[in-house]
């Protein structure tokens, strides 16, 4: 990151990023991001009929993030007996309302406070899914999960491989935890440890850019696999995020990336909030360079992740980037970037580029500077294209 000290003072108001021009001198890359108006949300009913994975025919309605969260919890809890919710506060809705209501709906056997433990509520996750339940666990902060770190990957994740032929599994497994930054988390509220999950073999991590994708995916989760699943929330989207969600039962599969915006002469790969940062990016570079069309691709699930789909365009249209918000070191967008450069060599007309944080804690001072944002895009956008 280039900057310029105006003054010896380390002031945040002194420096001032240095990026490509803007697509024009009135323009400015680096606004609010308009999420009534973004493509990126089913802005009225009509809009659900063309998606596969929803249900024909569907009633909607208008929730934001932790609203379809909550009715993603309510229909799974009433479509099943096995299913459990528990976490620190969470009989009382918990700290973003996701679970309001519920314990008063299904009863306190059913939805339930626990002991202030993250291995705790881990281990006692792992023995009830053992058991046959089907347990969603909630930590309340992903940077919270660190103690049960040991719980996921040396019991959850190599349960049903230690099982062996026995078909004994942990499936309907979920830790969900809100993740990511908010503008004010500084360094306890505002990590994104996907990519440490990630490495993990026999755990699915998943993370939904939207309402309607964040129910679909976290019933996919609870019904749909053998696997324990980490649902990773963007806690930024909780409230800002709104759109028309199915009102009916759907699940969207996991592993399967999703092709939002197609294009023939760039591919942008990101997940969960700074697909809304691509999204603006890649408006204000179409504008910029006319007749240029960039693809967006959201992964949906981070591992195991969808390498067909993102191979199939990065093939077609030599170029890719990588955007996620975690640490550019060891991140995602390296296995991403590998990937791409294994499978489609020979189709690449310029490097693979990430567009990701800066390898450093989230200073609160310094957050807006260590997050990737609209200009950095843009300048990766307009440099690929120009490589």
């Amino acid at each position: 990151m280039a900057l310029h000290r105006t003054s010896r003072c380390l002031n945040p108001r002194v420096f001032r990023r240095l990026y490509s021009a803007a697509p024009s001198p009135a323009a400015k890359l680096n606004l609010p991001i308009d999420y009534k108006s973004t493509p990126l949300l089913h802005h009225t009913p009509s809009s659900l009929a063309s998606i596969p994975d929803f249900p024909a025919a569907a009633t909607s309605k208008r929730l934001n993030l932790f609203q379809a969260i909550n009715s993603a919890l309510r229909t799974a809890l009433s479509t099943s007996d096995k299913v459990l919710l528990f976490g620190e506060d969470v009989a009382f809705g918990g700290v973003f309302r996701c679970s309001m209501d519920l314990q008063t709906e299904f009863g306190s056997d059913r939805v339930f406070n626990t002991p202030l433990t993250e291995q705790g509520i881990a281990g006692f996750a792992i023995g009830a899914a053992a058991e046959g339940m089907k347990p969603v666990a909630e930590i309340q902060f992903a940077d919270y999960v660190f103690p049960a770190f040991d719980q996921i990957v040396n019991e959850a994740a190599k349960f049903r491989y230690r099982e062996g032929g026995t078909g004994i599994n942990v499936g309907g497994l979920v830790f969900r935890m809100p993740c990511g930054a908010v503008g004010h988390g500084a360094l306890y509220h505002s990590q994104s440890p996907e990519a440490l999950f990630a490495h993990i073999p026999g755990v699915r991590v998943v993370m939904p850019r939207s309402p309607s994708q964040a129910k679909g995916l976290l019933l996919s989760a609870i019904f749909e696999h053998n696997d324990p699943v980490v649902f990773l929330e963007p806690k930024i989207l909780y409230r800002a995020a709104v759109e028309h969600v199915p009102s009916e039962y759907y699940t969207i599969p996991l592993s399967k990336a999703e092709v939002i915006k197609p294009g023939k002469d760039l591919t942008i790969i990101s997940y969960g909030q700074p697909l809304y940062l691509c999204s603006a990016a890649i408006a204000a570079a179409e504008k910029a360079m006319p007749g240029v069309k960039v693809e967006l691709i959201d992964l949906r699930t981070i591992y195991p992740w969808d390498r067909q789909t993102v191979l199939e365009s990065v093939r077609k249209t030599g170029r890719a980037i990588v955007v996620h918000e975690s640490m550019i070191n060891y991140g995602v967008g390296a296995e991403v970037a590998s990937t791409i450069q294994e499978g489609a060599f020979l189709r690449l007309e310029a490097p693979v580029k990430r567009v990701a944080g800066w390898s450093t804690h989230t200073g609160l001072s310094y957050e807006q500077f260590i997050l990737p944002d609209v200009a950095r895009i843009f300048d990766a956008i307009k440099g690929t294209l120009t490589y």
